[in-house]
């Protein structure tokens, strides 16, 4: 499992995590695209956004592991912001490769992608 040196663990001040310490023993947890509702509650969305910053920085548009990244607030983002950058993808592999879908990500994050 890939560790993202850089990237931060958490959101700053809360609990919402951004990476896992060390790889589950029975595999890694899939990735699946989860509905993000519009009556999500604002400190979620506030994990959201900069969760997609932490990315942005990190990765920008070019194709990144899923290493150590943490599968729940990935899934959050998979399957729109985030997408797979393989065929076929293995939503259970620490060593899938995403990439962020950079029109998606900025209409749904402006203030991550503000020019």
């Amino acid at each position: 499992m890939t560790k993202h040196r850089g990237f931060p663990g958490r959101l700053a001040g809360t609990d919402f995590q951004f990476t896992i310490r060390r790889p589950n023993k029975s595999g890694a947890t899939p990735l699946i695209a989860r509905e993000r509702y519009a009556d999500r509650r604002p400190a979620d969305r506030r994990a959201d956004a900069g969760f997609m910053a932490a990315l942005w920085e990190c990765f920008g548009d070019q194709p990144f592991e899923r290493g150590n990244l943490d599968a729940g607030r990935l899934s959050w983002l998979f399957g729109r912001e985030v997408i797979a950058a393989e065929d076929p993808f293995d939503p259970e592999s620490y060593e899938a490769l995403l990439v962020i879908d950079i029109n998606r990500a900025a209409a749904a994050f402006p203030d991550v992608f503000e020019v």
